[in-house]
């Protein structure tokens, strides 16, 4: 496709992925992450060129217009959505596939200062919840979630969920709905009623076992009770 039929796309994108926008007038003045976006195609297309000053200066010029910072070597393929945007940023050697869903606050970073490949790959179909990071050359595989404030530093397999810090990969009971961030499992949830249950049934195994002795405790309990009545009447 060529880049202004690129743009169009992504702004027709915005409509279906959020139900709040009504206006073209709404489009224009609350929407940076769209902006942010076209700004990148034009930005993208001078990089590639070999106008590289250029499409940082571009670049540079839509961050402080949307506070979303996106390199623009970076490759973002079709109907990428930044929801809200805030606080954004896309590293130089990300990859992003199409459909993606990225919230505020989300930075697909690198760590390391080597010239090769440093920041993350995202498949088709991601959503990447507000405020988590992605750091690394790793690859969060398609149709993956990232839980909000997640901190993923390893791969994430397709159709699987990716929460807390560092991020653990969740595969059962995933909520397919992209837009269901409410469905995402509690991990400390799930450990502490797994060590109550065990708790549960070590304490039967030790009543089984010492039944005879628990019994003999009774019965001393109520001797001690009695005599101690005994002394006070």
């Amino acid at each position: 496709m060529g880049i202004f039929a690129l743009i169009k796309e992504d702004f027709s994108n915005a409509y279906k992925n959020d139900p709040a926008l009504s206006s073209k007038l709404e489009f224009l003045f609350n929407y940076p992450g769209v902006w942010a976006i076209a700004w990148y195609r034009v930005a993208h297309k001078l990089y590639i060129s070999n106008f590289k000053g250029l499409a940082r200066i571009l670049m540079g010029l839509a961050q402080i217009m949307t506070n979303i910072d996106i390199h623009p070597g970076a490759q973002i393929g079709r109907r990428v959505f930044i929801d809200h945007g805030t606080g954004v940023v896309i590293g130089q050697t990300t990859i992003i596939e199409d459909d993606v869903l990225i919230y505020q606050g989300v930075t697909l970073g690198g760590v390391s200062l080597t010239h090769g490949k440093r920041h993350p790959t995202i498949r088709k179909g991601v959503v990447i919840g507000a405020g988590a990071k992605v750091l690394g050359n790793i690859e969060i595989g398609q149709d993956a979630k990232i839980g909000a404030n997640s901190v993923v530093v390893k791969a994430v397999p397709s159709c699987s969920t990716a929460i807390g810090i560092p991020a653990h990969v969740i595969e059962k009971g995933r909520c397919k709905d992209p837009f269901m961030h409410n469905m995402l499992p509690d991990i400390n949830k799930e450990m502490f009623e797994y060590l109550l249950k065990r708790v549960a049934i070590l304490e039967h195994i030790l009543v089984e076992d010492n039944k005879e002795l628990l019994d003999q405790d009774l019965e001393l309990e109520h001797i001690y009770d009695s005599f101690i009545k005994s002394m006070k009447s």
